[in-house]
Formats: structure tokens, sequence, C-alpha cells
């Protein structure tokens, strides 16, 4: 049997089961399942040759993804398992997760973020002061990886993102006319400004801190700005548990969930006509609907033209005013931190850093 048989021959294997699954699966059947696929993934990293940092790295990834997996499952999709064919969409969830660990595995093998290779016969001979130097740089780089990721992921940031899960829809538009027509006044009044205002922020939230564990970067949100004060910030966000996760309007205020919060503003010269057709695409979601974009940020895909993630958004917006200074898939897998390191013909103007 050659290989491309087998391949297809384990993918029609694959796609029965998972059909059957989400016809007949159970609550204790799915959690199974989901331990399953993490204890195959886990053994499968541990047996591959590789650097012991990005092994630690995605074997704290598979069991961040195991723990989202159950408690999305509790609140999200067990209600629904036993009703039919109702609630598709939630049903349809609870089977895709279940590769989540093997489209992660996927994703740093083909991206090439983790090097694992055999060393040569060259390599393992050689033995040098040089060479301990630096294994003990990479035990220190290890054990300051672990500490940032257990930070991450404590158990309170794990409740609190899980506790958020239930407002989120992935599938549909929750969040709709919750930019107000002061806010529209404002952004209006800002037109005359020649630029629009990139933020880049460090929140010290719940899901800043687990998204931080795997970008490994201290700043995780990007906002956008009409106006130097700040006074017409948006992005995609949570709403802070006062309006529906999408697009909604932002304070300073919301950005300071700890002592050490800070955030980064930038100015990108654009023109009025830029500025006006990013404004009118802000009204047009705002009035269509939104939805934050929870799935996207581990598959870094949209199920509809408004679910987005924060730089997702600023990114689209840029692209809307033909002002992306940077190239990326339809910003689906833009990071916030990109809108600085990727500026590589120094369109932006760092302006001020405001520490909270």
């Amino acid at each position: 049997m050659n290989t491309k048989l087998s391949h297809n021959l384990f993918m029609a294997v694959l796609a029965l089961a998972l059909v059957a699954l989400f016809f007949l699966g159970t609550m204790p059947l799915f959690i199974l399942v989901y331990i399953g696929v993490f204890i195959f993934a886990a053994c499968r990293l541990l047996m591959t040759a590789g650097r012991t940092s990005h092994k630690l790295l995605l074997l704290v990834c598979y069991l961040f993804v195991l723990t989202l997996q159950i408690v999305s499952f509790v609140h999200i999709s067990a209600p629904y398992v036993d009703a039919g064919t109702g609630h598709i969409a939630r049903k349809l969830f609870a089977v895709f997760i279940i590769l989540l660990p093997l489209v992660i595995s996927r994703y740093v093998a083909v991206g090439k973020y983790a090097q694992i290779y055999l060393p040569s016969a060259t390599e393992a001979g050689a033995i040098s002061f040089a060479a301990l130097q630096n294994n003990m740089a990479a035990i220190k780089n290890l054990f300051g990886t672990a500490r940032k990721a257990g930070r991450g992921l404590r158990a309170r940031n794990i409740k609190a993102v899980a506790q958020d899960l239930p407002r989120h829809d992935s599938f549909r538009y929750v969040n709709a006319g919750h930019l107000t027509p002061e806010f529209f006044e404002a952004a209006e009044a800002a037109l005359a400004d020649p630029s629009l205002y990139i933020v880049i922020s460090d929140t010290g939230s719940a899901a800043a801190d687990i998204i931080s564990v795997f970008t490994r970067k201290q700043f995780n949100h990007a906002s956008l700005s009409f106006d130097h004060d700040l006074e017409t910030i948006i992005s995609y966000n949570g709403g802070a548990n006062i309006y529906p996760p999408g697009l909604n309007a932002e304070m300073i205020e919301f950005f300071h969930s700890k002592p050490d919060a800070g955030i980064l503003v930038y100015r990108l010269p654009v023109t009025r006509e830029q500025k006006r057709a990013v404004l009118e695409r802000v009204r047009e979601i705002n009035e269509s609907g939104s939805s934050y974009n929870m799935l996207g940020l581990i598959i870094g895909k949209s199920y509809k033209p408004n679910i987005m993630y924060c730089s997702q958004f600023v990114y689209a917006m840029l692209k809307t005013a033909d002002a992306a200074y940077f190239d990326a898939d339809n910003g689906r897998a833009v990071k916030p931190t990109d809108f600085i390191e990727k500026d590589y013909r120094r369109k932006l103007e760092f302006v001020r850093e405001l520490n909270l």
C-alpha cells in the first residue's frame, strides 16, 4: 500500500470516526477522546528528537488545550450533545477541537518553530567549554519559560477565561450597535487629524496572560484610535462583562488589570479619505454585527467577515484604508507586536508610552 493511499485511508477512517462521534458521542466519551488525543500527541512529542525547551513549551500547549477542551465542552457543548441534530454549531465545535493538539503539532513542524532534528556525529562528539555554557544558558531559559508559562496558565486565569467562554460565539454575530452616536461624532471630528493611531497594550488580563504563553510577547492587545488623545479608541475585545464580545469602544482605564500595565501609542500618517474609509467600515460592522474570534486565536481563520480578534481587526482596517505596511494572509496570523516588528519601512511614528 503506497503512502498516498495509506494517508487517504487514514483520513477517511478519521472522518468517519468524527461523524460517528458527532451523532453518537456522549459526555464521558468526548472527554475520554480529548484525553486520548492528548496522550497520543504527548507520547509522539516525547519520542521525537528535539530541543527540550521546545518540547516543554509544546507539552504546556497540549495541556492547556486539554483543559480548554474539557472546560469549553462542559460549559458550551455538553447541554446539546443529546439534543439530536439541534445546535449543530456547538456540537461541531466539540468535535472540531478534538484535533487541536494535532493541528498545533502540524503547524509547529511545518512552520519550523521547533527545530526537531538528530545531531550529527560531529556535533554529538564535540564537547567544549562554549558548548557547556550554551547548555547552561538553555537550561536557564527552559526554567524561565516554564515559570512564565506557569504564571500565564495559573488556575485563576484559566477559570476566568472558562467562565467568559459562554459569552463568545465564533460562528454568529453577538454584538451590534454598541458604538454610540457620540463615538461617531468624535471620530468625524478627528478626521482632520492626518493620522490613525495604533495602540499596542499589555493589559494583564487573564486572556492576555494566557495568550502571552503562546506568543511569548509582553504586549498582546491591539487597538485603533482616530484621535491623538485616544478618546475614539476601539478594538475587538470581550466587552469587559458590560457589552457582548466583538467591536467595542475602549477606555484606557479598562487596560489597568495589573500594576505594571503598559501602553505604546504609534502614529500612522494617512489622508482624510483613508480615515473616512476606515470610519465607514467601522460603521458597517457596528450596524451589521460582530463577534470576537476566540476560535481564530487557535486556527487563525474567521467563520464570517466580522468575526475577528483585536489584531485581525486593526490589520483589516489598515487594508480598508490601503494603508497596510506589511503583508499578512488577510490578517489571519497577525499578532499585536507585528505592527511594530514588521514596520520595516518605518511607516509608524512613536508617540508616547503610558505606564498605568
